[in-house]
């Protein structure tokens, strides 16, 4: 009985993490370039009291499964999923939504470069094209004071407008990054991703390259989150959290009536 108790403890805590998970997506729901995460589980070891293929009693013959005791289940990952999420119309000049794979790359206040989906950027005080935590792009790219519009292409050239000048005047062009596994990136908070070993080194290229996405001028990214599909899972993690600790009281009561057995 003690064991189907821990075996049911392990079950109850799993899906413990799936509802935690599940309500972070769910919050961020409305967060720009937000990407959901899912809780993959994995069986821990078990006991073996026969080997599949040991001996039977009878001469020459083998035991066709054998006896495995499982001992319940633990959290494998914690993985997020880089489908794309919908572009939504802001009509602002400094929003910007990539359809690809690519990221923004900023920098951080430590000089570490971060990697993001979300593009709704402003301009400092320095002409410098910024997250909304100030962190700027890292493009070399800053937009004089006098300019009058900015214009954006797929290809990431930035093209601003100034007084007397009938020609647009080109200032830079946004480069993205990629990477092999975008699911091995860490998540700083912020909408900021970090490079880990996992995850690979940055792959830099213009927009509509390799891959990484062009980019669409006054559309921003919504989060991948299906309010409808957690919803489902979140129900679903709830019965299988209630079947768990349904077993632990059976455990309990057997345990109990086993200790009131009296001769």
């Amino acid at each position: 009985m003690d064991r189907a108790m821990w075996t049911a403890a392990s079950g109850m805590h799993a899906q413990q993490t799936r509802i935690d998970t599940i309500s972070n997506n769910l919050s961020n729901v409305n967060t720009t370039g937000f990407k959901q995460s899912r809780a993959d589980f994995q069986d821990q070891m078990y006991q073996v009291q026969r080997m599949p293929g040991a001996s039977s009693s009878a001469a020459g013959t083998q035991v066709p499964t054998g006896i495995q005791v499982g001992l319940g289940v633990r959290t494998g990952a914690v993985s997020p999923t880089f489908e794309q999420g919908n572009l939504e119309n802001t009509g602002n000049n400094l929003d910007l939504a990539i359809e690809g794979r690519g990221f923004f790359q900023v920098q951080l206040p430590n000089g570490d470069t971060g990697y993001t989906r979300a593009g709704n950027f402003s301009i400092d005080n320095q002409g410098r094209i910024v997250t909304p935590d100030g962190n700027p792009l890292l493009s070399g790219i800053t937009i004089p004071p006098n300019a009058t519009g900015v214009n954006i292409s797929k290809d990431g050239t930035v093209d601003v407008r100034q007084p007397g000048n009938a020609q647009p005047t080109t200032v830079g062009q946004i480069q993205l990054a990629t990477f092999v596994n975008p699911a091995g990136l860490k998540a700083e908070g912020g909408n900021i991703f970090l490079e880990t070993g996992a995850s690979g080194a940055p792959q830099q290229g213009l927009p509509g390259a390799n891959g990484a996405g062009t980019l669409q001028q006054g559309f921003l990214e919504k989060s991948n989150v299906s309010v409808v599909r957690e919803m489902v899972n979140m129900i679903s993690g709830q019965r299988a959290y209630e079947v768990n600790s349904k077993a632990i009281k059976t455990s309990d009561q057997m345990l109990q009536m086993a200790n009131n057995l009296k001769r």
